[in-house]
């Protein structure tokens, strides 16, 4: 099977000043640039290729790019003015093995659509292709994403507050009303703060009192989408709070990035995706185990993690809870941390089962019980 050789093949090279492109229909590759985000002079140069190689302004157009910080609203553009895109993991792409090889945007162009090409023609496996979310989806992921990093920003604040206090010697740190507390902290010699360190101090409390105040809107908001769920996400969320052991915040993130909007067809899928799936390496006489592959959503192989452990105290009497105690609970701690990644793979895939067929993990109890 070979690409149509009546269709235009175009791959788009993002940069933060300019984008690559490059043009062919199976022979000559030609090769144009424009600045980086413009649209209008992308079609134009698309046009322009149609014209240089001899194809009808009508003519059949597939493009392709590198997932990456730009995000999907390129795809978006392209399909809607007719032009089929494939959005590609970056990490999946193939690259020379030598100790040095040549890397330029415009390379990297040529390479992007000659693999294009391939693909085409019939070569599925010769990288991997995004599944790309709506837009109605991917603003669904904006709240539990900021509620993280507003997390991180307190926890941020809070260290720099403590590592203040710990240059006087003062190793309490301040409550809920910060004024009061630094007024009343004295030092080893029993003087008050110096003034400009209290200054810092205030200014650092106040940030800090604002993510506060934010992370509780951001929470407050969940909780009432939770409880009037309309959307598929927030439907699936509602769903596995059922489950004795899971809460809001595991179950918002694993319908919002991994349920909600995708669609599996098996459990290696399910396993892959999240990056919990084994790379195991036989070459020869060599044949080991290489560990997970961590190739799948970062969010969802944390959340997993912690929500396993829960899973053990809260679910005691589930299947999945016998076989890590039978198989991994003699064994030293080292061992239970690597059995914990087994039973986040397999839990992970009985949610995925619960959740389309309404089958309970073997054993679980439901939190109305």
């Amino acid at each position: 099977m070979t690409a149509d050789p009546q269709a235009l093949y175009m791959s788009l090279e993002l940069a933060n000043r300019k984008w690559d492109l490059a043009f062919t229909r199976g022979g000559t590759i030609r090769r144009r640039s424009v600045k980086a985000g413009d649209g209008e002079g992308t079609l134009l140069e698309v046009s322009r290729a149609k014209e240089r190689l001899g194809l009808p302004a009508d003519a059949r157009v597939v493009s392709c790019y590198e997932a990456g910080r730009d995000g999907f609203w390129i795809h978006r553009f392209l399909v809607n003015h007719g032009i089929e895109n494939l959005v590609v993991d970056a990490a999946s792409i193939e690259v020379s093995r030598r100790k040095r090889r040549r890397k330029t945007d415009r390379l990297d162009a040529e390479k992007l659509v000659r693999l294009l090409l391939r693909h085409c023609g019939g070569e599925e496996k010769v990288w991997g292709v995004a599944r790309v979310p709506s837009e109605a989806e991917e603003d669904e992921r904006r709240l539990h994403r900021e509620l993280d990093r507003l997390k991180k920003e307190r926890t941020s604040h809070r260290n720099r507050i403590r590592s203040l206090l710990v240059l006087h010697g003062i190793r309490e740190m301040p409550g809920r009303d910060y004024r009061r507390d630094l007024a009343r902290f004295r030092t080893l010699e029993g003087q008050a703060l110096p003034g400009a360190l209290r200054g810092e101090l205030e200014r650092e409390s106040e940030r800090l009192e604002m993510l506060e105040e934010q992370i509780c809107s951001v929470k407050a908001a969940r909780r009432a989408r939770l409880k009037e769920p309309e959307t598929a996400g927030e439907q699936r969320a509602a769903k596995l709070i059922r489950l004795r052991g899971v809460g809001p915040e595991s179950s918002w993130v694993l319908s919002h990035e991994f349920f909600g909007w995708r669609r599996f067809r098996n459990r290696r899928e399910v396993g892959a995706l999240s990056g919990l799936a084994g790379t195991p390496y036989n070459s020869g006489d060599s044949s080991r185990d290489q560990g997970i592959s961590k190739a799948g959503n970062k969010r969802i192989r944390c959340t997993m993690i912690e929500l396993s452990w829960l899973w053990l105290r809260f679910q005691p009497e589930s299947a999945l809870s016998k076989w890590f105690w039978k198989r991994f609970g003699h064994g030293s701690s080292r061992m239970r941390r690597i059995g914990i990644v087994a039973v986040a793979r397999k839990l992970l895939i009985a949610f995925w089962k619960y959740l389309e067929w309404d089958e309970v993990p073997a054993g679980a109890v439901l939190a109305s019980a």
